[in-house]
């Protein structure tokens, strides 16, 4: 069985959607057990949309801001997990264990969509990693 781990590092390219419903979420499941964080290679601004879907769960992510991976320092993490799917994941350099979680970009910038539409994307990402946390802390935290 893998290790536990202390800290936790979510990424994707703009630290707009993914990885920032992830760092909501782990922060919600985790509590002070973990530390948490979240960044990307372009950092851009936290999406209204993961907003509005993070806020039915009682989960405020209108405080967070976008970070970048060169902001992060890899001595304080333990575990990197990437959420790109189609797109390049950010490089994290440093020895920590790294998981990969491909998920889409429920943004889906290039489709013609309504809020509602969009936002349902943004439930079915936000829920795909709820999932995945829930099954990570069941192994990795007991």
């Amino acid at each position: 069985m893998a290790e536990s781990f202390r800290s936790v590092l979510f990424l994707c390219v703009a630290n707009s959607a993914r990885s920032q419903m992830a760092e909501g979420l782990a922060r919600d499941l985790f509590g002070d057990r973990v530390t948490v964080q979240s960044a990307g290679s372009q950092p851009s601004r936290v999406n209204p949309y993961a907003i509005a879907a993070m806020a039915e769960l009682d989960i405020d992510l209108s405080t967070h801001s976008s970070k970048s991976v060169d902001t992060i320092d890899p001595k304080g993490v333990d575990l990197v997990i990437t959420l790109c799917a189609e797109e390049v994941c950010p490089v994290f350099l440093g020895g920590a264990e790294r998981l990969h979680w491909p998920l889409p970009d429920p943004d889906r910038k290039h489709e013609d969509l309504s809020d509602a539409e969009r936002l349902k994307h943004f439930r079915v990402t936000r829920d795909a990693i709820r999932g995945r946390l829930e099954t990570l802390a069941a192994a990795r935290l007991g």
